[in-house]
C-alpha cells in the first residue's frame, strides 16, 4: 500500500504571523462591538449582530465564486476579511468620531449637519485608507499573489465585506434604538438588501489599482495606487453625499452609480478570466514532451465551454471525487 509523506499534514498549517494577525483583528472586533453594547441594550445588540451576519455567507459565496479559476490562499482571504471586520472598522470608527466632534466644536453646527459633512468628506478618506492598507500589505509582502485585476477585486471585496458587516451592527443598533423596529427594517433594507456590496465596490477601486501596480515598478506603481485610492474615496464620498443631501432622488442616483461600477467590475473579471485561459493555451504546450500534460489536456483547458464539458464528464464518470 502506498504511504503518504507525513509532512502533508503541515501543508495547510497556518503561519504564526497569520495567527497573531487574527488575534489582533479579533480583539479589535471585540472592542468595536463592546462600544455597540455600551451604546445599546445587549438584546438590541444581538439582534443587530444577527441581522448583520445573516447575508455574509451568501455574499462571501458570491465573491469566492469569482475566485474559482485561480483560487487565492485561504489564509490571505481570511486575514483580509478579518482586517476589515476588526482593525479597519475600529480605527475608522474612532477617527470618524473625533472628526465629528471636531466639526461640531469648530463650525458650531448641529449634530445632524456635522454628521452629513463628516460622512461625505471625512469618512471616505479614513475608511478607504484603513481598508486599503491591507491591500498595500499584499502588494508589499504577497506581491506574487496579485496576478491580475481579479485578484485585487477578490481581496478588496473580502476586506470590504468584513468592514460592512461590523459597521452594519452599529447602524442597525442605532436605528433600533432611535426609530424602533420600523427604522431598523428600513436600515436593513437599505444597507443589507439594496447595497450589501457598497464597501466591496469602493475598495475594489484600490484592489484593481494594486493588482496593476504589482505588474509594474518605479513611479508608475505609485501612480496606480494613488489613482485607485482616489477613485475609492470619490465613489465613497459620492455615495455618502447623495444619500445625505440628495433625498430619495439622490439615493436613486447613488444606487445607479454603484450598479454601473458593479457591471464594469464584472466585465473586468470576465476579461481577466479570458486572459488566464489564453495564458494556459500559450504556456502549457512546451510541457507536452515531459508527459506532464497531453494535447487532450491543453484542448480541454483552453476554452470555458470545453472546461465545463470536462467537469461534466468527470462528474458523470467519477462523481464528486472525479470533479476534484
Amino acid at each position: 500500500m502506498a504511504t503518504r509523506d507525513p509532512r502533508w499534514v503541515l501543508k495547510d498549517r497556518p503561519s504564526f504571523a497569520l495567527i497573531i494577525g487574527l488575534v489582533i483583528t479579533g480583539i479589535c472586533a471585540l472592542v468595536s462591538f463592546s462600544f455597540d453594547v455600551i451604546n445599546g441594550a445587549p438584546v438590541q445588540f444581538f439582534i443587530a449582530l444577527v441581522l448583520a451576519l445573516a447575508p455574509v455567507p451568501l455574499l462571501l459565496a458570491a465573491v469566492l465564486a469569482l475566485d474559482r479559476m485561480e483560487p487565492e490562499p485561504r489564509s490571505n482571504l481570511i486575514f483580509a476579511f478579518a482586517w476589515g471586520a476588526g482593525i479597519a472598522v475600529l480605527v475608522a470608527g474612532v477617527i470618524n468620531s473625533l472628526n465629528l466632534h471636531y466639526i461640531i466644536d469648530t463650525a458650531k453646527l448641529s449634530e445632524a449637519s456635522a454628521r452629513n459633512i463628516a460622512a461625505t468628506f471625512g469618512a471616505p478618506v479614513v475608511e478607504e485608507t484603513m481598508k486599503g492598507l491591507v491591500l498595500l500589505g499584499l502588494l508589499r509582502f504577497r506581491r506574487a499573489e496579485l496576478d491580475g485585476p481579479t485578484d485585487g477585486i477578490i481581496y478588496a471585496s473580502m476586506v470590504g465585506l468584513g468592514f460592512a458587516m461590523s459597521e452594519n451592527v452599529s447602524y442597525y443598533l442605532g436605528a433600533l434604538s432611535t426609530s424602533g423596529v420600523k427604522g431598523l427594517a428600513v436600515t436593513v433594507v437599505l444597507r443589507g438588501v439594496l447595497s450589501p456590496l457598497a464597501h466591496p465596490l469602493f475598495s475594489s477601486m484600490i484592489g484593481v489599482a494594486v493588482a496593476y501596480a504589482a505588474q509594474r515598478s518605479g513611479p508608475e506603481r505609485t501612480t496606480y495606487v494613488l489613482a485607485g485610492w482616489t477613485g475609492a474615496m470619490i465613489l465613497h464620498g459620492l455615495w455618502n453625499g447623495l444619500a445625505s443631501y440628495g433625498g430619495f432622488p439622490g439615493l436613486v442616483v447613488a444606487y445607479l452609480a454603484l450598479l454601473v461600477v458593479l457591471v464594469v467590475l464584472i466585465g473586468v473579471v470576465f476579461r481577466d478570466r479570458r486572459r488566464i485561459v489564453a495564458l494556459i493555451q500559450r504556456y502549457l504546450p512546451p510541457y507536452e514532451p515531459t508527459k506532464l500534460v497531453t494535447p487532450a489536456d491543453i484542448y480541454m483547458l483552453s476554452t470555458f465551454s470545453r472546461r465545463r464539458q470536462a467537469r461534466q464528464w468527470a462528474r458523470a464518470h467519477g462523481g464528486k471525487a472525479g470533479v476534484r
